[in-house]
């Protein structure tokens, strides 16, 4: 309701990152309550869901903007779903934002793959302007991004950016073994 009431276009931008964070974490409770096993949210049925919000939240063009989405059975419990999806939400989010700048037509790749019971590797890439030159992830001060910093180290994993013809996020992580 307030990004509704409000006529500046910097605060009406970091309350809809806002409600696209908690609208991740409400995601991954509908899908936890739906699962037949509470220890086990099925991601090949959450990611696409999530993006799907992403796109409308910020009125993409289905013909501009192409989302590829490639999940092979993950299934993680609450403890590493939440981490994993405001990581999507906060990457995918950027990427929409700002990978394709003047209505400029791309494609946005979503990975997750489970290379054995526990380890798994998330990709987030785009073949965008790619980030600026300057960028360098150990020194940003973009909340997004620190808030991805520490989402991975929340999940003990480690993050690798690449920014060759587009951008590139390889987290690789383990689930929790409870």
């Amino acid at each position: 309701m307030q990004c509704r009431r409000t006529q500046d276009p910097e605060a009406t931008a970091i309350l809809r990152d806002s409600q696209n964070r908690i609208a991740s974490i409400a995601l991954v409770h509908e899908k936890l309550y739906r699962s037949a096993d509470l220890a086990n949210i099925d991601f090949a049925q959450y990611i696409p869901d999530l993006t799907t919000h992403l796109f409308d939240s910020y009125n993409v063009t289905p013909n501009c903007i192409k989302l590829k989405i490639q999940v092979n059975n993950a299934s993680l419990d609450i403890e590493t779903a939440i981490p994993c999806g405001l990581i999507i939400n906060e990457l995918v989010s950027n990427a929409l934002k700002y990978a394709f700048p003047n209505q400029s037509t791309g494609e946005i790749i979503v990975s997750l793959e489970q290379t054995d019971h526990y380890n798994l590797i998330l990709i987030i890439q785009d073949n965008g302007v790619g980030l600026p030159q300057d960028f360098d992830p150990k020194h940003t001060k973009t909340l997004g991004i620190i808030l991805v910093q520490g989402l991975v180290k929340q999940l003990r994993g480690t993050i690798e950016v690449h920014s060759q013809q587009g951008t590139k996020f390889k987290i690789t992580f383990t689930k929790s073994r409870a």
